[in-house]
């Protein structure tokens, strides 16, 4: 069983129609992310899976697998037993689905390594902790504070101007909620050594930071509770109807505010985990 019917029912029939396309090939399946550390959200959560097999599976066949599953939020890796013990870093690419895509190149990093090791759900096949899964806490930290600048640094660059897309999307309550907990859980990453959710970073960012950043946070906390942040025209449509529907369900009077806020938290987080990592024991 799984933390909720809706993605009892993903699961269910992306085993059946895998193995209804290639008997077998699926042999062991785990839950990640937010179903994995508890912070599922069936309006806005994808369920984030690694499926693994003995050898590489052919592509054409995951390809038949996806199109058959159309528009499910079931997004994920397809990895084998051996590359669980390998280092991400040596792998290469591996297939990926992504918005109801199969990518044939897609990327891998530890942080699915640590999250399937440390709270994996198993769907199929054995247990997380019977399994040898790599773990490397100075490649996870490496990694992280990579990322900072590879995709978040660049992020919040783009979103800095309003006329453009992610100017805009900042605006809305999916930018808010996505730019201020995806900066937390790397701060949180860094802090701890531990992989965190949403939510979880949220908080661990009330306690990390001072008062002045708390109205972002609670902000992005609540955007994550109400479940209905999705990156949409209907999810910006109903993000901005907080700001200005009474009662005035915000915590900022305009998403222009809000937006100033979130993307100086992002950059004070962005300073703050960059300096954790520098004084990281070597």
């Amino acid at each position: 069983m799984t933390p909720h019917p809706k993605i009892d029912a993903i699961v269910e029939t992306y085993l059946s129609v895998a193995d209804t396309e290639a008997p077998g090939l699926v042999e062991g399946l785990y839950l990640e992310g937010s179903a994995a550390l508890g912070d599922y959200r069936p309006g806005t959560s994808d369920v984030d899976f690694v499926a693994v097999t003995t050898a590489e599976p052919p592509f054409e066949v995951l390809e038949r697998i996806h199109l058959r599953l159309g528009a499910y939020p079931f997004e994920g890796v397809y990895l084998t037993w051996d590359d669980l013990n390998r280092d991400p870093s040596e792998l290469g690419v591996r297939p990926r689905a992504h918005a109801g895509r199969l990518n044939r190149r897609g990327g891998v990093n530890p942080i699915t390594w640590h999250t399937l090791a440390q709270h994996g759900l198993t769907c199929r096949g054995p247990k997380p902790d019977e399994l040898e899964i790599w773990n490397d806490p100075g490649a996870l930290a490496a990694w992280t504070d990579d990322n900072l600048d590879l995709y978040w640094r660049r992020l919040v660059a783009r979103a800095s101007r309003l006329a453009s897309p992610w100017g805009l999307t900042c605006l809305g309550a999916y930018g808010a909620m996505w730019v201020v907990t995806g900066v937390a859980r790397l701060h949180y990453t860094l802090s701890t050594g531990e992989i965190t959710s949403k939510t979880g970073a949220g908080l661990h960012a009330l306690e990390a930071f001072p008062e002045r950043w708390h109205q972002v946070v609670n902000e992005a906390l609540r955007l994550r509770e109400d479940d209905s942040a999705l990156p949409s025209l209907a999810g910006a449509v109903s993000g901005l109807a907080d700001h200005f529907g009474t009662p005035r369900r915000s915590l900022y009077a305009s998403p222009f505010e809000r937006r100033r806020d979130v993307l100086a938290f992002a950059d004070e987080v962005i300073k703050s985990a960059h300096a954790l990592y520098t004084r990281r024991p070597r």
